[in-house]
């Protein structure tokens, strides 16, 4: 699954903005307070709504009234994702529209819908449309054979018009679009990782194949795979070994009372160093090398200023790291005030944003001629923005 376009309106400083032709690896830049962290955000919301409802996915941001783009309150917050999918073996653009408003002071899922093309020709046709807690979705939606008129429509009624009907149509093999569409917002990764939260022991009970947001499960993700992906947790170490000066090696270790503990090798030290004992930057890449070699990379993984804690001189190996974990299957999004990580970037993959009058607009550096210009006479984009050719967009 790829994430093709989006649209949003009225969620924060991002009143009306849209995304075409998305590429695998996309990183935005910009200035404090643009809304990067808003954009980013976006997933997180539609995740945490998915997982609980849009009424506690509005409450830990500070409800509606703070979510809202200021001066639009009495609007809808408004989202379309396009997405590349698997339908019946196919793959389809799908649409998935979300708009959400108030009534009565609490919130209601005003609109809510899925849509895709069943041949070359013609208009979309919904799959799934629901209004505040009401509506149908389509359980034979892989029958081609079908004239439109002859689906077969199923009606449902939501315990709650604050529930998404993806959640629960969503587990169905027999709503295709639904099912596929839930395991994207599912499964994608907003990555928030805190340096302290990943250190220390943990309780090694059962395994854990994925890095969590924060990272504190890495003691336990190390060991997933050095026992189940040898080959993968030592490529990690290869990697280690070439970008951090003296090191040897990682090791998981299981200790007496049940706890696991990461140690890390010097090579000038005969005992291994536990993990409170190195530096945040050998944490933050040993970090990040475990999440971009997963064996089932997320279909989407946003960071946000990846470049924290780490040398200047490793921003090229890391965006060729998130290059290779897109190329494996798993689309990247990535935030940056780095120009060093930014001069490893294409033109085709960066955009930025700019903030006036409160209100966040987007722009794409393949499509301002002048940066174009440079870009064909051998400029750099992180040298390109520290020149401020990247309008609004000044580095902080």
């Amino acid at each position: 699954m790829e994430l093709k376009s989006i649209t949003v309106k009225n969620y924060k400083s991002l009143q009306n903005i849209q995304l075409k032709d998305i590429p695998k690896f996309l990183m935005i830049v910009g200035a404090n307070g643009t809304g990067k962290s808003s954009f980013f955000d976006i997933f997180g919301f539609l995740r945490d709504a998915l997982v609980g409802n849009v009424r506690q996915a509005l409450d830990a941001r500070g409800r509606f009234s703070e979510v809202v783009t200021r001066e639009h309150e009495r609007e809808s917050i408004f989202f379309e994702l396009q997405v590349r999918a698997p339908i019946a073996g196919t793959q389809r653009l799908v649409t998935y529209g979300l708009e959400i408003g108030q009534e009565g002071g609490r919130p209601v899922v005003l609109h809510e819908y899925l849509r895709y093309k069943r041949g070359r020709h013609g208009a979309p046709y919904y799959f799934l449309d629901f209004r505040k807690g009401k509506g149908f979705a389509i359980t034979n939606e892989e029958d081609f054979s079908k004239s439109d008129e002859n689906l077969e429509r199923e009606e449902q009624q939501l315990e709650s018009p604050d529930i998404l009907a993806i959640k629960g149509l969503g587990q169905f093999q027999r709503f295709k679009a639904a099912n596929a569409l839930r395991q994207l917002l599912e499964n994608w990764h907003v990555s928030d990782f805190h340096i302290n939260a990943a250190r220390g022991r943990k309780e090694a009970t059962g395994e854990v194949e994925h890095l969590s947001v924060t990272g504190e499960n890495l003691p336990r993700v190390a060991q997933f795979l050095y026992e189940n992906h040898r080959t993968v947790f030592e490529k990690i170490l290869k990697r280690m070994q070439q970008r951090v000066p003296g090191m040897q090696g990682v090791e998981p270790e299981l200790t007496k009372d049940g706890y696991l503990i990461l140690r890390f090798r010097d090579g000038t030290f005969k005992t291994p160093f536990l993990d409170r004992y190195v530096s945040d930057g050998t944490i933050k890449m040993f970090a990040y090398l475990v999440l971009l070699h997963d064996p089932k990379p997320h279909p989407l993984l946003c960071v946000e200023e990846p470049e924290n804690q780490l040398y200047p001189s490793l921003m090229g190996e890391l965006a060729e790291e998130f290059r290779g974990y897109a190329n494996r299957g798993g689309q990247v999004m990535v935030s940056t005030h780095s120009p060093d990580l930014l001069n490893a970037m294409r033109l085709e993959e960066v955009y930025w944003l700019v903030k006036e009058n409160g209100v966040s607009s987007i722009r794409r550096a393949q499509e301002d001629a002048q940066v174009v210009a440079y870009m064909k006479e051998g400029d750099k984009m992180g040298s390109l923005w520290k020149q401020g050719f990247f309008a609004g967009a000044d580095p902080q």
